[in-house]
């Protein structure tokens, strides 16, 4: 009997030392990728929380859920993706990640949804911005006359603002909302 259960204790730490590893792969990211945002929330069961993407170039996106499971829908034809209308979606019990085209139209909508089968998903999401260059035949030259790459012009231009902050805090706004109707109901 008690080798059966040092056989059971013996897979226990090998899983969770399998469990580890893979997660210290996930937060290695290549050179050329450059952390733009981190972003932090809480979801409801069955619910969704909309972000929005103005910086130019290819984007990776890359969420883990802390707590319960969050999903991630993207589009660049609605600024509220569900599974129901997107473009790019990752929907694991993991880790998700998205790879977001440079030719995707500006702003792109981000939808994050809380799956059912937890009460509430924590999660965790990291913005990039990847650098490397994917030669194109008919391309002439990446010449670039700011001098700058296209995400850090675009985060350097003064319209974004007022844009960037309303979503910051209609997204504070209706996390407090939620909290509120959480208490009263």
């Amino acid at each position: 009997m008690a080798a059966r259960w040092g056989q059971a204790l013996l897979l226990l730490l090998a899983a969770q030392a399998a469990w580890a590893a893979l997660g210290a792969e996930d937060d290695e990211v290549p050179e050329e990728w450059l952390l733009l945002h981190v972003v932090q929330g809480q979801i409801g069961a069955g619910n969704y929380s909309y972000l929005r993407l103005n910086h130019e170039g290819k984007i990776v996106l890359r969420m883990r859920s802390l707590r319960g499971d969050a999903d991630l829908y993207v589009s660049d034809r609605t600024l509220h993706p569900s599974f129901d209308d997107y473009e790019l979606q990752s929907a694991t019990c993991g880790p998700d990640s998205v790879s977001v085209p440079a030719h995707f139209q500006r702003p792109v909508g981000i939808g994050i949804y809380g799956h059912p089968s937890h009460l509430e998903s924590e999660f965790e999401m990291k913005v990039y911005y990847d650098r490397t260059v994917e030669a194109h035949p008919l391309a002439e030259s990446s010449y670039s006359p700011e001098g700058a790459d296209p995400a850090q012009r675009r985060a350097q231009a003064p319209e974004d603002a007022p844009r960037e902050e309303e979503s910051v805090l209609w997204t504070l706004l209706i996390s407090i909302l939620k909290l509120v109707l959480e208490i009263l109901f």
